[in-house]
């Protein structure tokens, strides 16, 4: 719940409410006087917990986008997808799902670690084309404490889909995203062997589908250390070998990458269209 200061001529008065939302948007809705119609939405739409068709609605989403912040504000929005359900509903004021090895990064349980208010939300392109927001506190659990407190979660046995930790989520606010602009989806029948759960192939993980390793050295800021096994040197002279041999082919060019042992040659090859592309083969 939010309080907020309304700045006017005769000074700053402190303003106490029980209003959903932050003392931002409060203000903001103020100055652009929209307060009755969030008022009017407050008190029709916003609930602080999930109640029985919200509740059905989650247990069959298929995927949500969860926002996260750290300590200092800085954002990250990333999408989260599993089977119907994999998003549990353990009460009406708890949310949890697992997250897995992924690339390794894990963006947005790090922002949990700094500052634990996250925003998730769903969204049904393919039925009622209608979302749901929830935005609360979360926390990380270790998947063996979670199951034990909640043996009948279900395990996945597949390699690199086995939960490493829970993100638990106290359930805040819960409201409507309207259907006025959301498109209406259609699956598409599954083929061969469905998707490539859990894959460390890079190829079917989508490769280098936006080209950033064809990125010169330089404009590259975010280039990894050497390898402790390898000195600088040795690391920098591999980087721009692979650099190069990428721009070659964004390039459409046939030379070599030079001559002598261990020159390779592109002569021939189409232009670079991502390393997922069954035409190359770097």
């Amino acid at each position: 719940m939010s309080t907020f200061e309304h700045a006017g001529r005769q000074g700053t008065t402190a303003l106490r409410t029980t209003r959903p939302g932050s003392d931002g948007e409060h203000l903001v809705q103020q100055r652009m006087g929209t307060t009755e119609r969030a008022d009017r939405f407050y008190a029709d739409q916003v609930l602080d917990r999930l109640n029985p068709r919200m509740r059905e609605f989650v247990n069959r989403q298929e995927m949500f986008f969860l926002a996260t912040a750290d300590r200092h504000g800085a954002c990250d929005n990333t999408f989260r997808a599993g089977p119907p359900g994999f998003l549990h509903v353990l009460d009406d004021g708890t949310l949890a799902y697992p997250e897995y090895r992924g690339n390794g990064v894990h963006a947005s349980l790090g922002n949990i670690e700094e500052n634990p208010q996250v925003g998730i939300l769903m969204v049904d392109f393919l039925r009622d084309r209608v979302g749901l927001h929830v935005n609360g506190r979360a926390r990380s659990v270790a998947d063996d404490e979670m199951r034990r407190a909640h043996p009948w979660l279900p395990a996945d046995q597949v390699p690199g889909r086995r939960a490493l930790v829970w993100v638990v989520i106290t359930v805040e606010e819960a409201y409507i995203h309207c259907a006025k602009h959301i498109p209406h989806l259609q699956k598409v029948p599954a083929r061969g062997h469905g998707r490539p759960w859990g894959t460390d192939d890079f190829k079917r993980k989508g490769g280098d589908f936006f080209g950033a390793a064809s990125e010169a050295p330089e404009r590259g800021p975010f280039l990894p250390p050497p390898r402790p096994d390898a000195d600088a040197a040795t690391w920098r002279a591999e980087a721009e070998r692979v650099l190069a041999r990428a721009e070659r082919y964004a390039l459409g060019e046939g030379t070599g990458a030079g001559t002598g042992a261990g020159a390779e040659s592109t002569a021939g090859a189409p232009p670079f269209s991502g390393w997922f592309s069954r035409s190359t083969s770097v």
